[in-house]
């Protein structure tokens, strides 16, 4: 790939940005939120939307039909090198509470930033539909300079991303042959400030749990059987004070078998990376770091495993007082998993922890609510690499190779079903109000996108001839 081919491709990218802009908007304006069934054929037309717009650029591309909303796969191979899968959504959150709107959502405007940049506002501007777009106007780009893609492409859009993707699993098995590529690219995360790209290189894995604990056949009047009865809370309460140990670890049995330290070339990246770890936990009201001690907050959110208490129920909660023993209490907890973690066994180990503590006249029931693995991408791959020299080119500085305290189970399914490892790259920022009113996209961060993809793909071109 010469540097000047490479400079035509960004400059056309610049000169058409406003149609690039304006295409945006036009798929911000169908509303395509998945979780209400009102908006079902506005789904279908977002669905269409793409699929004709990726047929424009040379694409093999149809609309598939799914229990749910339908998927968009496309696909243009004609030329040598890699083969990557770009996956993306078009469906949106609902856009309540309405009232907290500056604007319509729905009709997407520019407004001026305070910084000089412009916000692109409406649901949908950021999660996912202009992260999305950066790729496929970084192919536009490319086809229209030299006619062709630099290396095989795919994409593969769905519309039940917010609404918890259940069609897209059956979906991946029905195709796994057809979408098999080299790598998937993903571009739904953030940089990592305004002005440094990240690739999020490492997923926290996720096992959701809840239990319910039963002790006496009825709720109990306190005054005549207080002390002598069990009470159902107190158990609830007992157990889940056992989680945790006193240095903030979990006291799971087994819970840390396969947990790795991290690698020393992360580990001191990220102290290298602008991180004010007491802003972190003053801008929530709190001051004390409440994981293991000895690490470092980075390191607790993205890299240790974790143990959560989400809700506990039982007894009377409503308004005055009643003095009731409750027979049934339950509770939901959730651990965040790394590498080396098996979700199944923490799970058996969870339930095998909580079952050792219930007392022999009383019984506990379980309802499983997901497991799933997490995930690390190898820092040897040369995809890697090559993705990382392209957004320091762009962005003129390093690329951080960021993990995520979150869990993305699609990721987990193309490692899994497609046995493809995935490049996070995301151009959002901390600040973008995803799923809340007055959602925005950054001006500056869609321009970017959409160079540093026709990088990426320049670099993976030229990485295979390497």
């Amino acid at each position: 790939m010469t540097e000047s081919q490479l400079q035509a491709v960004l400059d056309y990218a610049d000169a058409h940005l406003d149609e690039s802009v304006e295409r945006l908007c036009d798929l911000i304006r169908i509303p395509s939120v998945s979780t209400d069934s009102a908006y079902a054929a506005d789904c279908v037309r977002a669905a269409e939307w793409l699929s004709d717009a990726i047929k424009d650029l040379g694409f093999d591309a149809s609309v598939r039909k799914t229990e749910g909303h339908p998927m968009v796969v496309g696909h243009n191979v004609a030329a040598d090198g890699p083969h990557v899968l770009f996956y993306g959504h078009y469906d949106v959150q609902p856009v309540d509470p309405i009232e907290l709107w500056e604007s319509d959502p729905f009709e997407p405007v520019l407004r001026p930033a305070p910084d000089g940049d412009t916000h692109i506002v409406g649901r949908g501007a950021s999660d996912d539909k202009g992260q999305l777009l950066t790729f496929v106007e970084a192919c536009r780009a490319w086809k229209a300079v030299t006619g062709s893609l630099p290396i095989k492409v795919s994409m593969l859009f769905e519309g039940e991303e917010e609404a918890g993707s259940k069609s897209l699993g059956p979906f991946l098995e029905e195709t796994a042959e057809e979408l098999k590529a080299d790598v998937v690219l993903v571009c739904d995360t953030d940089m990592w400030d305004r002005e440094t790209p990240a690739i999020t290189t490492m997923l926290r894995g996720l096992v959701g749990e809840e239990f319910e604990i039963t002790c006496a056949d009825r709720d109990l009047h306190s005054g005549m059987f207080g002390n002598a009865a069990r009470n159902a809370l107190q158990v609830t309460a007992d157990i889940i004070a056992s989680l945790r140990t006193e240095d903030g670890g979990v006291a799971v049995e087994g819970f840390y078998d396969g947990v790795s330290e991290l690698d020393p070339e992360i580990k001191a990246q990220w102290e290298r990376l602008p991180f004010d770890q007491e802003a972190f936990l003053s801008d929530v009201g709190l001051t004390i770091p409440a994981g293991e001690k000895g690490r470092s907050i980075l390191e607790q959110v993205w890299a240790r495993p974790s143990c959560e208490i989400h809700g506990m129920i039982g007894g009377y909660t409503q308004e005055g007082f009643k003095t009731v023993i409750p027979a049934k209490a339950r509770a939901k907890v959730s651990f965040r998993l790394v590498a080396g973690q098996d979700p199944i066994a923490v799970r058996d180990a969870f339930r095998a922890h909580v079952r050792a503590r219930v007392p022999q006249d009383c019984s506990v029931t379980f309802e499983s609510h997901g497991a799933s693995p997490a995930i690390a991408l190898p820092l040897e791959s040369p995809m890697l690499t090559a993705t990382r020299d392209a957004l320091g080119a762009e962005w003129g500085r390093e690329a951080a190779l960021a993990g995520t305290g979150g869990s993305i189970p699609i990721v987990g399914d193309f490692k899994r079903k497609l046995g493809m490892d995935t490049l996070l790259v995301g151009f959002a920022r901390f600040d973008n109000r995803i799923h809340s009113p007055n959602e925005k996209y950054d001006l500056s961060s869609f321009k970017g996108g959409i160079r540093s993809f026709i990088r990426v793909l320049a670099a993976l071109a030229d990485q295979q001839k390497a």
